[in-house]
Parts: C-alpha cells; structure tokens; sequence
C-alpha cells in the first residue's frame, strides 16, 4: 500500500519531473513529453491519486514539472476558483457558493469522478469495547450537543434519548483527531452523520469544535494511534494503510445493520459512508496548456486509473461517464 509513501513525498513532487531524470521510457498515456507546468491542489483525500499518476505522468515526460499539495478541498477550492491552480482534488462536489466563486473569476471547470471513498470512523486496534456505532451514535459522541464530552459514558445520556443502537458507551477517555473544517471529508462526515439530526434537534450544523482537528490524515491516523479509546475518520485509503495500529467500525445507517468498510462494501453501496472522489480541471487552462491535457489523458488512461487501487481507493465499474466528460469539456 502506497498512501503514506505518496502523501511524504507531495512537496518533493512540485520538482519531481525535473528531479526524476529524463529516461523516457515508453508507456499507455504517453502525453508526448511537452514542457510546462501543472499544479494541483485540493483535498489530501485525492492527494495520493494525483501524486501517484504526477510521478509515473513525470517518469513518461521529464519536461514537466508537476505541483500537488492536499491543504484540504475547502482551500483547494478557494485557489482552483480564483485561478491559481489547473486541477482541484475534491472528497465532495463543488458547491454552489465555490461554483459562484469560480463564475465570478472566470474559471470554466469540468467534473471528473475518478474514484470511490469510504469514509472511515476508527479508534485504536486497542480498542475492545466498541466494535459499531450507527448514525444517533456518532452524532452523541461528536455532534454539536456533545461539546465537553471526553470520556465516552457522558454522551450516554444523549445517545439514549436520541434512540442510538449502542448507547450507553463505555466508561473510557473519549479523546477525538478527525479534519477540520477546510476538509471535504469533514464536510461529508457532517452531511451523512449530523446535519438531518442537527436540523431535527434545532442544533448548529456542524460537528464538536473541541476535538483535535488536522489537514493531514498522517497526522490524524497519529493521534487515533495514540490513545486506546479514541476515535476519529479519515478515508479509506489512510485505514488500510495504517491497520496495524488502527481499527475500522462498522457503520450502521439504522436501516442495513453495522457493515465494515471494505472495498467489496464500498463499491457496491453498501457502506453508509461510501461518497465519490472528484478531479476538477480549469478548461481554459486545458485548451492553452497541452501538459495539462496530456495529464489528464494519461490520469484517465488505464495506467493511470489503476493508481485507484494502488494508492487503497476503490475504482468505479464504469469510467465512461467519466471520460465522456472529459472527451466533451
């Protein structure tokens, strides 16, 4: 598995195709070897994606220099619409405000679904006495009505009343690392688990502000790592990696039963935290930087769609809506 070792290397990537050498060798997506420059910013969800096809896209055409950083895909969004950057990774659809943001500056975009993601809700592999929380769970330990809350058994009392499956929880420090606010995960985390139940509750949509927040997934897998009864979410990709020292639970939507994330699961649906991954190109860019198409091109081509499962994400079934957007931007 390869997500700890593309997310290390991002900032070498802003140099990696003049650093890599210039040995061309030849391969499916062959962008013909223009120079330029292309760069890439957006959510560390979809980092390794792009930092995986930015390295085998650089070994193919040593000319171009390929930038990728994953600040999160708020920010992301926040450079991509002011014309700062030719591609945006996106753990969640553009919305209409950021959509707005990019009319205003004059930026053309079109969507590009590469990937599917399970969101994934874990604690530490020390952890033997919560093996599944359903919605109501999640929105008592980290919705906006538990705010204070840092041992387990204080969001009882709320998870009970809100008809949780699993409450009362045990009597054990409830210490949370999860993204903040400039995440697209956070942001997917807050729509499936808290906003209906916040809305209901006549509560700020929005989760616990007290919990350690950070942009970098390396960082929250740590802090989950850290202590036995934590918990936290990060994406798929980012458990699977780190499964020696952090452990997946199952989710239960109140209406499948608790199901593990698994790329089996996450494919077909199954998984209540299953959303899709997003490139966002800038078309004028692409129709005046031929390294932007070529990337692009070799992103979709079958060397590069394979960096899906390389990088622990879950490929779709079907590419062809996908690239029949490209094909007509």
């Amino acid at each position: 598995m390869l997500t700890k070792t593309w997310t290390a290397l991002v900032l070498v990537l802003a140099l990696i195709a003049t650093a890599c050498g210039g040995d061309d060798t030849s391969g499916e997506g062959d962008g013909g070897g223009g120079a330029g420059t292309i760069v890439i910013s957006g959510s560390s969800t979809v980092e390794p994606i792009s930092a995986r096809n930015a390295q085998k896209f650089a070994e193919l055409n040593p000319d171009v220099t390929i930038s990728v950083e994953g600040p999160g895909t708020g920010d992301g969004f926040k450079k991509f619409c002011a014309g700062a950057t030719d591609i945006s990774g996106a753990s969640r659809a553009i919305q209409d405000s950021e959509s707005e943001d990019c009319a205003a500056n004059g930026v053309d975009y079109v969507e590009l679904n590469v990937a599917i993601d399970g969101l994934s809700v874990l604690t530490s592999i020390n952890n033997t006495a919560v093996g599944c929380l359903d919605f109501k769970d999640l929105y008592a330990l980290i919705g906006p009505e538990s705010l204070g809350f840092d041992n387990w058994s204080q969001a009882s009392a709320l998870g009970s009343e809100l008809g949780a499956t699993h409450a009362p929880y045990p009597d054990a420090p409830l210490v949370i690392t999860a993204p903040g606010e400039e995440s697209g995960t956070y942001d997917t985390f807050v729509e499936f688990v808290i906003e209906d139940l916040a809305e209901e509750r006549g509560q700020e949509n929005a989760a616990r502000l007290d919990y350690v927040a950070s942009p970098n997934d390396n960082t929250i897998i740590s802090g989950i790592a850290g202590s036995d009864t934590s918990l936290g979410w990060v994406g798929y990709a980012f458990f699977v990696e780190n499964q020696d020292t952090v452990a997946a639970l199952a989710v239960d939507d109140g209406e499948s039963g608790c199901v593990e994330p698994t790329s089996e699961s996450i494919a077909d649906g199954s998984y209540p935290l299953s959303r899709p991954l997003f490139i966002y190109v800038n078309t004028s860019k692409a129709a005046a930087k031929q390294e932007l198409v070529d990337y692009v091109d070799f992103y979709l081509s079958e060397d590069g769609l394979a960096s899906v499962g390389e990088t622990g994400y879950v490929a779709l079934a079907d590419y062809s809506e996908t690239t029949g957007a490209w094909a007509n931007r």
